[in-house]
């Protein structure tokens, strides 16, 4: 039942004309009974944020890490819109909290869709008493919320974590845009767990660390990236640790399924970098082979051309020496001490051809350790992407 799974949660997700279209596009997930419960939230580091992540970065701070609901709309991002689009965020929230009759404050507001429209506030403000009304706790009630909160993704991203006195569930979207510095699409977490805010917010950035700041796409951070979790206290007091466990595996599982339906995507590929210097190196030189378009577009197309993993390697910053360098697609080695390894290249290509595939390198310099998340590169992005959509 993803964000309704844990106890003391309710959602739903309506069509309030934010989409010509008239899917569903205005979503929301509270606590129940209504009331402030513990919140935290990370945010992107694009300094052209949107309005919606500024206020919401503001009702954090002003609630010390107290939240009741979460109100979300696709269809616009309402980034870069000015003062009015400032007060259409603010007025969003105000709504939602007289209906459910706490603090403005208490009240987060996430946003997606094209960057620089004004927000249909006539529309929103319509629709926000049917979005209350129809609150619920079920699978239903959830699934709707997921579906609202789409834009070019072709289906919902849901999860559920279960574990000894508490669960986490969790939504998500996300399909373009995607490049990591927090995370980069938007996805409400809930558990049931009881656990203070200062607790929840160090537990939420180290999941959010090794999951969603460990997904790339397209190289592209957005200006509306969310991730809140909310926790109703109605389980469990839990371990530090259990607690960053399940939200790890649940943002994991998130991060994922948006690496699979993420534009034009026909593959996830795992850029796993070991044997760097430190582990900062390790991360670069991951990331630098995950966001090649010259190394997604042999992904694309099967190609087991390790050179241009080589050469990413290289240019990545990390330290570097070529005749240290081990590089293998799978199980199968096919670079090292500076020359290619003779292999079956048509072994090689099968295996490039699954839909999720990996690549090793090892760069012999030290302990430090990382893998990116990453998808291949194909003209199904260019045909999504060369047009305003």
């Amino acid at each position: 039942m993803s964000v309704t799974a844990a106890r003391g949660f309710v959602a739903s997700g309506v069509a309030a004309g934010v989409k010509e279209s008239g899917a569903r596009d205005l979503a929301l997930v509270a606590a129940d009974p209504a009331g402030p419960v513990a919140g935290a939230a990370t945010f992107t580091t694009n300094l052209a944020a949107a309005a919606p992540v500024q206020l919401s970065r503001t009702h954090l701070a002003a609630s010390g890490g107290r939240t009741a609901a979460i109100v979300l709309n696709s269809g616009c991002a309402n980034a870069a819109t000015g003062a009015q689009g400032m007060e259409a965020a603010r007025r969003t929230a105000a709504l939602v909290a007289g209906s459910l009759g706490v603090g403005v404050d208490e009240v987060l507001v996430c946003s997606t869709g094209l960057i620089g429209i004004h927000l249909p506030l006539d529309r929103i403000e319509a629709g926000i008493p049917d979005l209350v009304a129809q609150l619920g706790p079920g699978r239903e009630d959830a699934a709707h919320a997921a579906e609202a909160i789409l834009t070019t993704d072709t289906h919902a991203k849901e999860v559920v974590v279960e574990r000894a006195g508490f669960t986490v569930g969790g939504m998500a979207k996300g399909a373009g845009m995607i490049a990591p510095n927090m995370a980069t699409m938007l996805a409400v977490l809930t558990t049931d767990a009881l656990v203070a805010p200062d607790l929840l917010a160090a537990a939420l950035r180290t999941a959010v660390a090794s999951s969603f700041n460990e997904l790339t796409v397209d190289g592209c951070t957005s200006t509306n990236d969310t991730v809140a979790v909310l926790a109703s206290g109605q389980g469990d007091a839990v371990e530090p640790d259990d607690l960053v466990e399940a939200l790890t595996a649940a943002c994991q599982d998130l991060a994922f399924q948006l690496a699979e339906d993420a534009e034009g995507t026909t593959r996830v590929v795992r850029v796993r970098v070991a044997g760097a210097r430190t582990g900062d190196d390790a991360r670069r030189a991951a990331r630098t082979v995950a966001e090649s378009n010259l190394v997604k577009t042999s992904l694309y197309g099967a190609d087991p051309y390790w050179g241009r993993v080589v050469s990413e390697l290289g240019a990545s910053g990390a330290a570097f020496d070529l005749d240290l360098v081990r590089v293998c697609y799978g199980p199968t080695l096919v670079f090292a001490e500076g020359l290619e390894v003779p292999h079956d290249r048509g072994t090689v290509a099968s295996y490039l051809a699954a839909p999720v595939v990996e690549i090793v390198c090892d760069l012999g310099l030290g302990s430090g350790d990382a893998t990116v998340l990453s998808t291949d590169l194909g003209p199904g992005y260019i045909e999504e992407n060369m047009r305003t959509s």
